[in-house]
């Protein structure tokens, strides 16, 4: 019988174990950030727009390269769900093609914008980012 003790003893030790890393964990990140979640917000709050369509695979690789932050970009959608026309607030906008990006000064860039680019057209400050070198360099 104290081979059983011993034995759920240890199960709730570890079990404890591990929901105290957990807990630990899960309070310094918060949750669902991104890398890149200031720039992105900066962006948004600089007053520029994001305008795209789902089908568009340039659309699409912007907002890859902000990761998990891209939920915090300004877009908007142009494209009904049918993938046919363009929704009232891109066609009155008068948007042609995607991505377009409109910023607070009026002016507007299309296609891929990279990170200087956005920082230079926002104000925002450019986020950092971790350069990985090749084993052996220094």
């Amino acid at each position: 019988m104290s081979n059983v003790k011993i034995f759920i003893s240890v199960i709730i030790i570890l079990f404890l174990g591990v929901a105290m890393t957990v807990l630990v964990r899960d309070t310094n990140v918060p949750v669902n950030s991104g890398q890149y979640d200031e720039f992105a917000q900066c962006i948004t709050d600089s007053g520029a727009l994001f305008y795209g369509a789902f089908w568009c695979s340039h659309c699409q690789a912007q907002k890859k390269v902000f990761g998990s932050s891209a939920k915090l970009l300004p877009y908007i959608e142009c494209s009904p769900a049918n993938g046919q026309g363009q929704f009232q607030v891109c066609s009155d906008a008068n948007i042609e093609g995607y991505p377009t990006w409109e910023f607070a000064d009026g002016s507007r860039l299309s296609g891929e914008l990279s990170f200087e680019v956005l920082s230079e057209k926002t104000g925002c400050v450019l986020p950092h980012t971790e350069v990985t070198l090749p084993v052996g360099t220094n």
